[in-house]
């Protein structure tokens, strides 16, 4: 990963391939952002005057690369878009700082090193900057050949991410700059894990190495980690998580993993949609729905990651995360339309559509976890396409038994700059999964399919636990250009989320 300094030097005296600086849109124009003093006077105060000249607006996004002027030690000044500049007196929003240092880490790839010099106003803007960047530089190379041809160096060193991003601003030696870094760096580590394992094409990744992952992690970072086999599963009677992974010969499993802390008074649960390919099942996708398959485990490893962050930046909550792992496939051996499965609860379901397979395996997942009597359930899934159409691709529904705990949730992602909405759980959607055979089926109405997910999932959270669903289906998984600090592919949403939700139940500030 790309290596991280704090620095208090000068940004036209660091020695750097690149200083990035920030520009915004002001009422009469581009003005040059705070933290770039030195840059500008370098330009002898004109800097915003040669960004127009050559169309540069400050737009959110934009990138501007100009040669430095005389006094400027980097050979290059990188001008990146914040948005609206603030009113008199207010801060940048960290979103943006978050988003800009992204779009320069990216446009920067193949550096060796670039210095941000950003607004920074305290050590949450430096955060920001960190995350941003840290983040942006991100690029998944695991399955690329380094070329034998004339040209493979050349080429290998420009898809390179930026090689050390030092924040101009930050001081090393203040505790809450210090350590904001250090989580900021956790943060992007565990984040840059979660969208490695949705990347991993699905040939490379089935429901026991993926296990195998978790294992290795936990004796990494000192975590206590149990697998649950295909065997060990049909005991158990867990109905959902072998019903969904019968029709493959790679077996399904759950891993429980968990991070406990001596001084912890609370416990968080969270439970994590892994299936490392859907295919539909008998219900198959048509072509078009499913090549991007392998990412149906994303709430799986935003589980994982958010657990093992939460290790390693030792906070004072138990945190047990859930992953309900198996691959959805069409063969002799696969669940049909029709059929009923028992569930880990006990509960009946009858399967009207295999390709509803995600809300299966989270239901025995979502009992296990209750049987712990944990304070609160959150789990995270790529479950419906109904969500993905109410609220495009970079939102995330939230839903949640409790109002007060689904506002909390909301106010915790909005804080860390990931967009969601809070989405309702009408009650009489229920109806519509009354089944003549079983106890619920797991279809209803068309309409509000994704509340009707919702609505199923409650159905085996345990009496009395606070509970949120978080419907990721939109931004888990990026398809177009990157943008931000979010990159093609997989993105790790909801794990800043997820994080955030442990600190501040750590901390007793959880409503």
């Amino acid at each position: 990963m790309t290596a991280l300094t704090l620095s208090t030097s000068s940004a036209a005296t660091v020695r750097a391939d690149a200083v990035v600086v920030g520009a915004a849109k002001g009422a009469k124009g581009v003005v040059v952002a705070p933290g770039a003093e030195a840059v500008d006077k370098a330009f002898g105060g004109k800097l915003a005057a040669v960004l127009e000249t050559l169309g540069a607006s400050g737009a959110e996004g934009e990138v501007t690369k100009l040669p430095a002027a005389d006094g400027i030690k980097a050979p290059v000044v990188l001008a990146v878009g914040l948005g609206d500049a603030p009113a008199k007196g207010d801060a940048y929003d960290h979103e943006a700082l978050r988003r800009g240092a992204g779009t320069a880490a990216r446009a920067l790839n193949g550096s060796k090193k670039a210095a941000f010099a950003l607004p920074l106003e305290d050590a949450e803007a430096a955060a920001a900057v960190s995350e941003g960047a840290l983040l942006g530089a991100y690029s998944f190379t695991a399955f690329r050949s380094n070329g034998t041809g004339k040209n493979a160096k050349k080429n290998g060193a420009k898809s390179a991410p930026l090689g050390e991003a030092a924040i101009l601003g930050a001081k090393p030696r203040d505790k809450e700059h210090k350590a904001a870094a250090e989580r900021a760096q956790t943060l992007a580590a565990e984040i840059n894990r979660a969208r490695d394992l949705i990347n991993t094409p699905s040939n490379a990744l089935d429901p026991k190495s993926f296990a195998a992952e978790a294992q290795a992690a936990a004796k990494e970072f000192g975590l206590k980690v149990e697998v649950l086999d295909e065997k060990a599963l049909a005991k158990g009677g867990y109905g959902g998580l072998m019903g969904v992974g019968q029709g493959s010969e790679a077996p399904p499993r759950l891993v429980r993993i968990a991070h406990t802390h001596p001084k912890a008074e609370k416990t968080l649960a969270l439970v994590g949609k892994g299936i490392t390919y859907d295919s539909g099942g008998i219900s198959l996708k048509p072509a078009g729905h499913n090549e991007t398959m392998k990412c149906d485990m994303s709430g799986a490893a935003a589980v994982f990651a958010a657990v093992v962050a939460a290790a390693r930046l030792g906070l004072e909550v138990n945190v047990t995360g859930w992953l309900a792992l198996a691959e959805n496939m069409p063969s002799g051996s696969a669940t049909r339309p029709g059929d009923v499965l028992t569930m880990y609860s006990g509960k009946t379901v009858e399967v009207l559509n295999t390709d509803a397979e995600g809300r299966l395996v989270l239901a025995d997942a979502l009992t296990r976890a209750s049987e712990e009597s944990p304070d609160a359930i959150v789990d995270v899934a790529t479950l419906t396409g109904a969500m993905v159409l109410a609220l495009g691709h970079r939102h995330f529904g939230i839903m949640a038994n409790d109002d007060a705990f689904r506002a909390s949730v909301h106010e915790i992602a909005e804080e860390v700059g990931e967009e969601s909405w809070p989405m309702p759980m009408p009650s009489h959607l229920r109806k519509g999964m009354d089944s003549p055979v079983a106890d619920i089926a797991n279809m209803g109405e068309r309409m509000g399919g994704g509340l009707v997910a919702g609505l199923f999932l409650q159905e085996f959270v345990g009496e009395g636990i606070p509970w949120a669903h978080l419907d990721i289906a939109g931004p888990a998984f990026h398809e177009g250009s990157p943008w931000g600090y979010t990159p093609k592919g997989g993105t790790g949403s909801a794990v800043r989320t997820l994080v955030r939700l442990a600190e501040r139940t750590a901390a007793g500030d959880l409503g």
